[in-house]
């Protein structure tokens, strides 16, 4: 067996570890994406019986965008077990409470409910921020490209570009704006 042979298998086996940053994301079509990568369906060897995903590590959770007014219309139930103890918690109360709870519930909702589930969600990460432990971070060898761009705030932006971007039009020197 050649060496590229066996670097490839080696790749094709090992557990890699990849990075996610939820910045302005929708959590529920970033599950779709987190998921392949913990069940391993982007391994050429997948099968739904062999425990072959990657971890993942999901930085900036609190930074998550939910699309309209979901923070208010979606509702996560949770049941004690005694009578009388169901409770339907808001979007917003439950991220409030801890910013990592909607990124891991969608992750989880997105997978099948089969028994390896919870043994999958051992490999996920979650960070409300970006201080990520250094033991951690030294695993990581992959990042997960976002589908949604994040773009650049105006405050952001030094003056010289902006002074030097394009104008549409000149306003004359004694036109008031209102």
């Amino acid at each position: 067996m050649s060496i590229a042979k066996r670097v490839q298998q080696w790749a094709t086996f090992a557990r890699t570890w990849h990075i996610y940053d939820c910045t302005w994301q929708n959590p529920f079509e970033s599950a779709k994406l987190i998921k392949t990568h913990l069940m391993g369906l982007h391994k050429p060897i997948y099968h739904p019986m062999n425990d072959c995903g990657d971890h993942v590590v999901l930085i900036n959770t609190r930074e998550i965008a939910l699309p309209g007014d979901e923070w208010v219309k979606r509702v996560y139930f949770h049941h004690t077990g005694y009578p009388g103890g169901a409770s339907w918690t808001l979007a917003w109360e439950l991220h409030s409470k801890d910013p990592t709870l909607v990124m891991k519930k969608a992750v989880y909702n997105s997978m099948k409910g089969n028994l390896q589930r919870r043994h999958t969600m051992q490999r996920l990460h979650l960070y409300a921020d970006d201080q990520v432990p250094k033991d951690i971070l030294a695993n990581v060898t992959n990042q997960i490209r976002t589908p949604r761009t994040v773009p650049q705030r105006l405050d952001h932006i030094d003056k010289e570009t902006l002074e030097n971007f394009p104008t549409i039009m000149d306003y004359p020197k004694d036109y008031i704006l209102r």
